[in-house]
């Protein structure tokens, strides 16, 4: 597991690269400070200084790749080094699919991924909900997720979001009883048919995992629903953000007509492993 300290060197160091760039970058704290071994992160130090960071976050067949240099310590190759270890590890593991996040605004990641044979693969939209009055809804009712309610949780990953089984598997069971989270899960009629997870830290609550079964979409509960969670959630005190890609267009619209604006976008780009380095 990362140490205390090492956490700290990140945050860090994530902070120096938000502002010297003006942008955000997307880390997984959440699964960073849980992890067990500290095998998925890369870190490389110069006089007890953090100078980069890359970090591997497996969600089943798939792996995210996120990573930064400190400002004045690029152009020296310590970025492609920790990348080459990272893809060695991604390869001993045999992940099926490697996505590798930057910010949409990080041209020198961007030139650094195509160099590497990456293919941008879809862009996530960062919105963050600007107050405004919504109506109060009904015809639904939302309810804590219990043990037998996981595969459900999985069926909807696989039919809403077409993830696969394995990865929706790994996915869902590690997100359990996740601290200062409400996983829950959208009933009509006493059928369920849908979910959506909210994560609080730091003042803002974060929803992740908003679904609902294909036979039940274009119905208006999507956004009743959503104007609930919104609603709750600023009513106590936190500011209301959510992620959402940009080839889902039909969630897109839903989260604007709700009152959600992007502030920040993060693109993903597909990578091939290769067997050898040069």
């Amino acid at each position: 597991m990362l140490t205390d300290k090492q956490l700290n060197d990140i945050e860090t160091l994530q902070k120096q690269c938000e502002v010297h760039d003006n942008l955000q970058l997307k880390l997984n704290w959440e699964m960073l400070r849980k992890r067990e071994l500290n095998q998925l992160d890369f870190l490389y130090y110069e006089q007890n200084k953090l100078i980069a960071f890359l970090g591997l976050y497996a969600f089943g067949s798939t792996v995210e790749v996120c990573g930064m240099v400190r400002p004045g310590e690029r152009r020296k190759g310590h970025f492609n080094r920790l990348f080459q270890q990272g893809m060695e590890k991604a390869k001993l593991e045999k992940y099926k699919k490697i996505l590798l996040n930057a910010p949409s605004g990080a041209q020198a990641a961007k030139t650094f991924l195509i160099q590497h044979g990456a293919f941008l693969a879809f862009t996530e939209h960062q919105m963050k909900w600007q107050a405004k009055v919504l109506e109060a809804v009904e015809g639904f009712t939302l309810r804590h997720a219990t043990t037998d309610d996981l595969d459900m949780r999985v069926r909807l990953d696989v039919e809403a979001f077409g993830v696969l089984e394995e990865d929706a598997q790994a996915m869902e069971s590690r997100i359990n009883n996740d601290e200062d989270t409400d996983m829950l899960m959208i009933d009509v009629n006493n059928e369920t048919i849908g979910k959506i997870r909210v994560k609080r830290e730091d003042g803002e609550a974060w929803i992740y995992g908003f679904c609902i079964l294909p036979d039940y979409q274009g119905k208006g509960i999507g956004r009743k629903v959503l104007s609930k969670v919104v609603s709750d959630q600023s009513a106590l005190g936190y500011t209301v953000h959510l992620d959402v890609e940009t080839k889902n267009a039909q969630a897109l619209k839903l989260y604007e007509s709700v009152g959600f604006k992007e502030i920040h976008a993060q693109d993903y780009y597909v990578y091939q492993n290769k067997t050898d380095y040069k």
